[in-house]
C-alpha cells in the first residue's frame, strides 16, 4: 500500500534542510567525515535487514546479489569519499594570464545546499545513497525519494536514516506518483534522477520550473558487440553473467548482442551452456533473482509475445527442463533470433533476462548502425583485435565502455557514472559525485600592484604600447 502524501511535511523537510544549510553553509572536513562515518556505521550494522527487505520486494532476490550490487559498492563508496575528501575540498590554483600576473587564481568547492535524490526500484540501496556519499561528502544536505516500487525498502530506509540523521541532515520522503512529482518541483539545490527515459522526462521538467539543475541516469539500450577475433567461450560466459545479474534488472546490462554473420547458432549454443553452469535450475533457485512486480513481469512477457508474432524465434534457456511457476515471476533466460526494428524488444529497454542475437556482416556495419541509435548507458566490445576495437571506439557514442567484460565499469568510484543523450546527462560517482553536487567557484585574487592599471584612461601612448604587446604576445 502507497504511503498518504503529505504536502506539508515535504515542505517543512526542505525548509528545515535550507535554514540548516544557511546556518552553516561551509561545514568542515571533520563534521563530513562525521556524517560519512554515521551513514557507514548504519549500513554494516543493518546490512542483513536491507538485503531482507529488498528480497522482499522483489519477491525474490539472493542476498549475495545484494551484498555485490549495492552493499559492498556503497561501503567502498564511504570509504573513498572519506580518504579523499581533503584533497577534494582543498582550494585548486589555476594558470593566471601573463598580462593580469602576479595576480592569481584559484578554484573554490562549495556545497551546493539542499540536494534531492529519486531512486528507483532496481537497487534501491545504492541508487538512494550512492549519490547521498557524494552530497554530504561535498557539504550538503541531503533529500531522498525512494521507489514506492520498493516499500518495504523504503519504509526501512526511512526509519534508518531518522535513527542516524536529524532531518536537517538527511530525509527520507515515501510515496507514491504524487509525492514524487511535487518533491521533482521542490526548488532543489541539484536533483539527481535514477530511473527510466519516460519518467526521467516528466522529473526533469518538474525542475526545470525552478531551474534546478538535474543529474540524470536513465540506462538505454546497451549493445554488446561480438567481434571475430573473441574468446566467444570467455566472452559468452561474462555476457551472460552480466545479463543475469538481478535477472537483467540493471540500467547498464547487455540488452542486446551483435555477432558476426554465421556465428549466431555457435553464440547460442555457448550462452546455453553458460548459463546452465550458472543457473543449472530457475524454478525455486536461491541464486536466481526474480521479476520484481506483476507489472514488470507482464510487460517481459508482452515483448516476447510481440516478438514472436512478428516473425522472431524465441529460445527459452531451461536448464533443468522445469515446468515454470508464474506465482514466482521467475523468467526463463531467453534469446531471441530475427529481432527486427518493428518489435518492442529493439525499441524499449529490456530491462529482464532477454536477449536478442543480431548478425552483422563488417565492423563498419556496426559502427554505422550504432550511430543511427539512441546514445546507451554503456557499449560492451569482446575482442583481441585493437584496429577494430579502437574503429567501434571511435565510431559510437556512449555513457562508458567496457572491453572484454560487462557491467563492472559501474561499480567504480575512480571514474564517473554517467548517461549521455537519452541515456542521461551529467555523472557521478567518487570525485565526479562531488564536484556535481559543488559549487566550483573561480576567486581572482589581485596583487598589490597590477599591470592593469596601464590599461586605465586616460588613455594615450602608454594605453597602445601596452595593448599592442599583449595583442604581439598573446
Amino acid at each position: 500500500m502507497t504511503p498518504s502524501f503529505d504536502p506539508s511535511e515535504l515542505n517543512r523537510i526542505f525548509l528545515c534542510q535550507r535554514e540548516a544549510f544557511q546556518t552553516d553553509p561551509a561545514p568542515d572536513a571533520a563534521k563530513r567525515r562525521d556524517r560519512l562515518d554515521r551513514l557507514h556505521r548504519m549500513i554494516t550494522r543493518h546490512a542483513g535487514k536491507i538485503a531482507k527487505a529488498i528480497s522482499a520486494d522483489f519477491g525474490h532476490r539472493p542476498v549475495e546479489e545484494t551484498r555485490m550490487l549495492e552493499l559492498l559498492p556503497l561501503l567502498a563508496a564511504i570509504r573513498h569519499a572519506r580518504g579523499h575528501l581533503a584533497r577534494w575540498m582543498k582550494p585548486r590554483r589555476l594558470p593566471t594570464p601573463w598580462p593580469m600576473r602576479p595576480a592569481r587564481n584559484q578554484i573554490l568547492r562549495q556545497p551546493l545546499g539542499v540536494i534531492g535524490v529519486i531512486a528507483p526500484w532496481n537497487a534501491p540501496l545504492l541508487l538512494s545513497l550512492g549519490p547521498a556519499v557524494g552530497a554530504l561528502a561535498a557539504g550538503n544536505r541531503v533529500m531522498i525519494k525512494p521507489s514506492d516500487q520498493a516499500p518495504r525498502f523504503a519504509a526501512f530506509l526511512r526509519d534508518m536514516v531518522e535513527a542516524y540523521f536529524p532531518e536537517e541532515e538527511m530525509a527520507v520522503l515515501t510515496g507514491g506518483v504524487e509525492m514524487g512529482r511535487s518533491f521533482s518541483a521542490l526548488p532543489f539545490d541539484h536533483l539527481l534522477f535514477s530511473g527510466s527515459s519516460a519518467t526521467g522526462r516528466d522529473v526533469a521538467a518538474a525542475a526545470a520550473g525552478s531551474l534546478t539543475p538535474v543529474t540524470l541516469e536513465l540506462g538505454g539500450k546497451s549493445p554488446a558487440i561480438l567481434d571475430v577475433s573473441a574468446d566467444f567461450p570467455k566472452a559468452t560466459r561474462r555476457l551472460a553473467r552480466g545479463k543475469l545479474l538481478n535477472a537483467g534488472q540493471t540500467s547498464v546490462a547487455p540488452d542486446y548482442v551483435l555477432v558476426p554473420r554465421g556465428y549466431e547458432d555457435h553464440v547460442v549454443d555457448l550462452l546455453r551452456r553458460a548459463v546452465g553452469r550458472l543457473y543449472p535450475r530457475i524454478v525455486g533457485n536461491p541464486d536466481y533473482c526474480t521479476i520484481a512486480t506483476d507489472s514488470h513481469f507482464a510487460r517481459l512477457l508482452a515483448l516476447l509475445e510481440d516478438a514472436r508474432a512478428k516473425g522472431a524465434e524465441l529460445i527459452e534457456i531451461n536448464p533443468g527442463r522445469e515446468t515454470p511457476d508464474p506465482a514466482e515471476r521467475r523468467l526463463f533466460p531467453t534469446l531471441v533470433l530475427g529481432a527486427t526494428g518493428d518489435m518492442r524488444l529493439m525499441q524499449e529497454e529490456i530491462f529482464g533476462p532477454i536477449l536478442p542475437i543480431l548478425p552483422y556482416d563488417t565492423i563498419e556495419e556496426v559502427g554505422a548502425s550504432l550511430a543511427r541509435c539512441d546514445r546507451p548507458q554503456a557499449l560492451y566490445w569482446f575482442g583481441s583485435d585493437a584496429a577494430h576495437r579502437d574503429r567501434v571506439l571511435a565510431g559510437t557514442v556512449s555513457g562508458a565502455v567496457a572491453i572484454n567484460d560487462c557491467v563492472w565499469q559501474a561499480g567504480q568510484d575512480t571514474v564517473p557514472l554517467g548517461g549521455v543523450g537519452v541515456s542521461g546527462h551529467g555523472a557521478y560517482h567518487g570525485e565526479w559525485g562531488f564536484c556535481a553536487f559543488s559549487k566550483e567557484k573561480p576567486v581572482f585574487t589581485q596583487a598589490r600592484w597590477s599591470p592593469l592599471a596601464l590599461l586605465s584612461p586616460p588613455y594615450g601612448p602608454v594605453f597602445r604600447t601596452v595593448a599592442a604587446l599583449i595583442r604581439r604576445l598573446g
